[in-house]
């Protein structure tokens, strides 16, 4: 069958969302795909990865990444097959990960794909996750950007998601003295200090998160990864010690703002100045560099089970906008995939 007989089904973004995105935000669109020119190759994906950083690329701002086209695919992390190949090293049926993401196929230059490693006891989806972009976020972030030392007392908020879900475990591994985190649902902090050796997971829903990590952390905190921003930030910035380090990652609780509609930020920042605190925000393609070193210790850990990873599955193109809209409502345990 010729390739351009294949037709993609794409994801688009048609409008931009003003707070939480809905449905009409975007549009199904069915595209015949031409066969892959010179140096091309013709992916049919099987998972793909929606994220958090997403939501800020469907705003037209100025950001460390460029914003989404209307009327286009999105784009994003990848596992899929060569179906078809115009290109030296890449032939039918080789795994590759790409950014082609919310779509069921794609073309692409085959400088942009890697092949998907071959690990006994690794799935491919698992770099989309725990191997691929939030790893290395959750590595670079502990020990580059707070520089983590062991016996550092660590929080994590959005514990329970991609990235924080191993901040937590890799500082467990490196002789934290303890190692708390947050969530949103029972099922989550049982997850947490069941499965994945958190000494304490707060569900921040039962109450203020300042108080719950003031009584959870009595002799205080060295180190905060920051995936949430807001209250969380408030209560880490009043628990911590002189001098401890933050990594500011993430703020999911300020995604969906609107000029109308504001999340208040810390009320405590004078507390910077008196406990000489550090915070650093960090983007991750600041340090693609680093993912050799990072898969050259993580894998192996993955490999034998010494670090765990979930997954939450969406099957279907027509349901990834529900997937993304489910993310940002934090109904995932681990990293949120869409299977094609």
């Amino acid at each position: 069958m010729s390739t351009a007989t294949v037709t993609a089904r794409e994801v688009h973004l048609v409008r931009r969302p003003q707070g939480m995105p809905v449905a009409d935000d975007f549009a199904i669109v069915d595209r015949a795909l031409p066969e892959p020119g010179d140096g091309e190759v013709l992916v049919a994906n099987r998972s793909f990865s929606v994220d958090p950083y997403m939501r800020g690329r469907m705003n037209d701002v100025k950001s460390y990444v460029p914003p989404y086209a209307l009327d286009a695919p999105m784009d994003g992390r990848a596992v899929g097959e060569v179906v078809a190949s115009n290109a030296e090293g890449f032939a039918e049926g080789d795994l590759v990960l790409a950014n082609l993401a919310w779509r069921t196929h794609g073309v692409a230059h085959a400088r942009t794909l890697q092949k998907v490693p071959d690990v006994e006891g690794v799935e491919p989806s698992a770099y989309l996750g725990v191997l691929g972009a939030p790893g290395l976020t959750a590595w670079v972030g502990l020990l580059d950007i707070a520089s983590f030392v062991e016996g550092d007392a660590v929080f994590v908020s959005g514990a329970a998601g991609a990235v924080g879900s191993l901040v937590g475990q890799l500082a467990k591994l490196k002789g934290a003295s303890r190692v708390i985190g947050s969530a949103g649902t029972a099922a989550k902090t049982a997850w947490l200090t069941d499965e994945l050796g958190f000494d304490v997971a707060l569900n921040y829903k039962d109450g203020p998160i300042r108080e719950q990590l003031r009584d959870a952390a009595p002799d205080g905190i060295d180190v905060y990864f920051d995936n949430v921003g807001g209250d969380h930030l408030e209560a880490a910035i009043e628990v911590a010690n002189d001098y401890a380090r933050v990594a500011n990652c993430g703020a999911i609780a300020h995604y969906n703002d609107t000029d109308d509609d504001r999340t208040p930020g810390p009320d405590n920042l004078f507390q910077i100045v008196k406990k000489r605190l550090r915070l650093q925000g960090f983007i991750v393609t600041d340090s693609l560099s680093r993912f050799p070193a990072f898969l050259e210790e993580v894998t192996p850990w993955v490999a034998e089970g010494r670090v765990k990873h979930s997954e939450t599955v969406v099957e279907g193109i027509d349901q990834a906008v529900e997937a993304f809209r489910g993310l940002l409502r934090g109904e995932n345990t681990g990293k949120m995939v869409v299977t094609v």
